[in-house]
């Protein structure tokens, strides 16, 4: 549902991740990958469509090109807030682009620091707006609580809960997003991470900066409901191929458990479980942590190149071998 004009008063925000566009050398590999992953993987004029089962939004595509690289993020606002957002870059001397090939010329489109295309369309609010399902084990009462491995689930994401985005100039970069785009600080670490949600409602980041040489897609997040359905899906994942990741964990910023599998581009996908949930029109309080405490409360060995951004370095990207099933 729609905030109206009188719910959501002066706040000026995008309210979602619309959508996000990527290119692989491959699409056959995309398409294993993240119908391994348990996303529902669909064709669509050449590239692949990414939902959820159950789910009718449109999360992601993928198109092919020669590298993978991030192409550009579709925000979602609305519709009365348009025209305000065009006044808003204006006063700030935002300029407009041209939309990019393969993308529509609807809303607006302007750059990020980093040089990122970025469309504000009108869209139907897609993050959530109330906390992740939590499917708890029962109390202890005298029978097996554990799921039959015989009868387990394959994992299916529910919703997409994020993208983390690497940046030249973390400060920058959030500066943009705080300003132009209304987006709020959640919670940083000096200038190497930053993590932001919507004033209108979301999880604790919908969109997080992480720092790097320029820019690029170090992962998406994926929403699972419970614990064993990070286990299961980090299992899945091992069958299909993909042992390579990180975790199982534990943030301490977002507070979400966590599994990333890496796919064959050095980029990542993960599954996410009981993040934090921010209220619409509610104040959280944003500090910055020390650096230890920017990745994790427990779990492995972080892999030495987790924040390598390989979107740059062409050289491996165009070779499409990372991983391959």
């Amino acid at each position: 549902m729609t905030l109206n004009q009188e719910e959501h008063g002066p706040l000026l925000a995008v309210h979602s991740v619309d959508e996000f566009v990527f290119s692989v050398p491959d699409l056959g590999q995309a398409r294993h990958f993240y119908t391994s992953f348990g996303l529902d993987v669909r064709d669509e004029a050449g590239a692949l469509a990414l939902h959820t089962f159950g789910h009718a939004h449109r999360w992601a595509r993928i198109v092919q090109a020669d590298t993978k690289r991030l192409l550009w993020l579709s925000l979602g606002i609305y519709a009365e807030d348009l025209p305000r957002f065009e006044r808003r870059l204006t006063q700030q001397g935002i300029q407009r682009i041209a939309a990019p090939s393969g993308a529509g010329t609807e809303g607006l489109w302007i750059q990020d620091p980093d040089g990122l295309a970025v469309q504000l369309r009108i869209a139907e609010k897609s993050s959530p707006s109330q906390p992740s399902a939590r499917e708890i084990p029962p109390e202890c009462a005298n029978a097996g609580r554990s799921p039959s491995r015989s009868r387990a689930q394959a994992t299916r994401p529910l919703y997409l809960s994020h993208i983390l985005l690497f940046s030249a100039d973390v400060d920058s970069a959030r500066r943009f997003y705080e300003d132009a785009l209304g987006l709020r600080l959640s919670d940083r670490s000096g200038s190497a991470i930053a993590f932001m949600h919507s004033p209108h409602g979301s999880d604790h980041h919908l969109i997080a900066l992480a720092k790097s040489d320029g820019p690029g897609l170090h992962h998406s997040s994926w929403c699972v409901p419970s614990l064993d359905a990070v286990g299961i899906g980090a299992q899945q994942m091992v069958q299909a191929g993909y042992p390579q990741g990180w975790g199982l964990g534990r943030h301490v910023l977002g507070s979400n458990y966590f599994r990333y599998v890496r796919d064959p581009w050095g980029s990542y996908a993960e599954y996410s479980y009981d993040i934090d949930f921010v209220s619409p029109a509610s104040e959280w309080p944003a500090a910055d942590h020390p650096g230890e405490d920017s990745l994790y409360v427990w779990g492995p060995e972080l892999p030495q190149d987790f924040v390598f951004n390989y979107e740059l370095c062409e050289s491996l990207t165009r070779t499409g071998t990372r991983n391959t099933p």
